[in-house]
């Protein structure tokens, strides 16, 4: 059984328990062992290790959690807090203090995980706790960046995407993403600003870390050999299935902000996937696939160039 199948399986029995505990429900160890196929000793991990930032209290031999905590989590919280207490390297310094304090519907504002993989976080851990502050507080920030010497920004995320973590903050009147462990000689203002709520809500739905205003539209054809996966989930941002064709292929549209959020997936799947349009997107993963096979001295330019037109 693999890892990740380990994982989303115990995230799964996880969000159950925080679903039915939210609700008031009184769970007995024992049974829910059995529910969920799993030594009751399990269980007791579960309740007394994972969820040991929760206000739980015993009656006998049932668990229940405090009636000033009860209905406070969301659907979202949910989800979200029993991927964290599955997995103790998603967050810095992840103990029991920190998971309850972002229980906190105020302090949860600051951090936004999409995808439960993760870095090494300890050569930036020292910037988790001043950002989340300035984002609460909305404070400005100074940091290095890059080829720039020194930005002044508005913080307004903390996000893990695909287990790399990002700040989200305007820079220069513009929604950009930077990656933590690129930012040196970090610094809050005294200065505050006033949040924007269309861009707290640009954060929110994004589900990458390109926050471009204008998206495009790329149409794909997908192998019968590899269109499984493609219908069994979401590969693509807004991904849509326009149309199956006759011998199992699809037609599969997307809408991008940056042309990296869909150019490794279609690198990773050559030569079962095709760009149909646009244009320009297509002929320019076709001319870096003729230029990578020969200077390999695989193919000629034609027969390179042939794998993703026809």
């Amino acid at each position: 059984m693999s890892a990740n199948h380990d994982h989303d399986t115990l995230v799964i029995r996880l969000a159950q328990i925080l679903i039915r505990l939210n609700e008031g429900q009184a769970l007995d160890p024992k049974a829910l062992a059995d529910e969920f196929q799993v030594h009751p000793r399990t269980i007791q991990r579960d309740l007394n290790e994972r969820f040991a930032y929760l206000p739980l209290k015993k009656d006998g031999n049932v668990y229940r959690l405090e009636n000033y905590y009860l209905g406070k989590l969301t659907i979202s919280d949910i989800r979200q807090f029993a991927a964290i207490a599955g997995i103790k390297g998603l967050f810095p310094s992840l103990d029991n203090g920190f998971l309850k304090s972002i229980l906190d519907v105020a302090v949860s504002q600051a951090y936004l995980v999409k995808g439960h993989r993760y870095e090494d976080t300890k050569n930036f851990d020292h910037l988790f706790s001043p950002l989340e502050t300035a984002i609460l507080k909305h404070h400005r920030i100074t940091f290095t960046f890059s080829e720039k010497p020194r930005r002044d920004v508005a913080p307004y995320r903390l996000l893990n995407h695909k287990g790399i973590w990002y700040l989200a903050a305007v820079d220069d009147d513009k929604l950009k993403s930077f990656r933590l462990s690129g930012i040196s000689g970090f610094a809050a203002s005294e200065q505050t600003f006033i949040p924007d709520t269309a861009i707290q809500q640009r954060v929110a739905d994004e589900d990458s870390i390109w926050f471009t205003a204008s998206k495009r539209e790329v149409v794909l054809k997908i192998d019968a050999a590899i269109a499984h996966y493609f219908q069994r989930r979401q590969v693509l941002p807004d991904q849509q299935i326009d149309k199956t064709l006759e011998n199992g292929s699809l037609i599969v549209s997307t809408r991008i902000g940056h042309e990296m959020q869909v150019l490794p997936i279609v690198r990773y799947w050559i030569p079962h996937i095709r760009i149909i349009s646009p244009e320009d997107l297509r002929q320019g993963v076709n001319q870096s696939l003729s230029d990578y096979l020969q200077s390999e001295g695989t193919l000629s330019t034609n027969k390179a160039s042939s794998i993703l037109t026809n």
